[in-house]
């Protein structure tokens, strides 16, 4: 188990003591504390920085299972410096990423629907999407669309980030673990690499509201196959920038 901790934060240095936890957790079904992991970490780790799990944030909306999205855009720079924009859609229920979009150039109405129908085109819409006071969805094409879409869009609180926390989060997660990590140079580059990530983020990361388990097995809960703990190897994921165990 020492072996499994130090290996985990070795090939993921930006986990924290509360994210390893929760993946052997997931992966061997084995329950271990947080100061657990950290006390192992702090014995046998050299400049281990201590407690770097951060702290808990708020919950503010309900869940709503299969009813309801959140929609935010972030902005990023390639490394030849051109600002891209990129549309982030996700579950509320289960914090699923439904799909990413990305866009060089200004937005204006036309181009917020085609970034949205893009991310949409496969999937089963939701009676309800969350998003927040920004000028980019006052566009009168971007109401219309939702309206013929027969989508119900709800808005947060003016100035309070918290009103809508778990897409925020989210693009925190995002910038942290992938942009601040790897460079892309063109927005086919950017959707490729974002696409990756939200493979990884769904089908493999635990997360901490919902109990330690990934997006994917909140939105179909089934019977968790554990991976033995003397008989592991280790996948990686998003060109190395992760990787976790899995069964050999």
């Amino acid at each position: 188990m020492i072996h499994l901790i130090l290996e985990i934060k070795k090939r993921n240095p930006r986990y924290g003591c509360l994210r390893i936890a929760m993946q052997i957790k997931n992966s061997f079904g084995i329950e271990i504390n947080k100061d657990v992991v950290r006390r192992v970490l702090k014995k046998y780790l050299k400049n281990f920085p201590g407690n770097n799990a951060g702290p808990s944030w708020l919950s503010l909306l309900g869940n709503a299972k299969d009813s309801l999205w959140s929609v935010d855009f972030f902005r990023c720079e390639s490394i030849l410096l051109k600002s891209y924009w990129v549309m982030v859609i996700m579950d509320q229920f289960s914090r699923k990423i439904i799909g990413f979009s990305v866009h060089f150039g200004d937005l204006d109405g036309s181009a917020i629907c085609c970034m949205f129908n893009r991310v949409t085109s496969k999937q089963q819409l939701p009676k309800r999407l969350s998003s927040d006071n920004d000028p980019l969805f006052q566009y009168h094409r971007w109401k219309a669309n939702l309206r013929i879409l027969e989508i119900t869009e709800i808005k947060t609180i003016p100035y309070v980030p918290l009103s809508h926390p778990f897409v925020e989060r989210l693009i925190r997660s995002i910038r942290n673990e992938l942009l601040d990590q790897m460079l892309f140079w063109n927005s086919l580059d950017l959707q490729k690499k974002l696409d990756e990530y939200q493979r990884y983020f769904n089908q493999h990361r635990s997360h901490t509201s919902l109990n330690a388990v990934t997006p994917a097995q909140k939105a179909t809960p089934s019977t968790n196959n554990y991976i033995p703990l003397e008989n592991y190897h280790w996948q990686s994921h998003c060109k190395g920038l992760f990787q976790l165990p899995t069964a050999a």
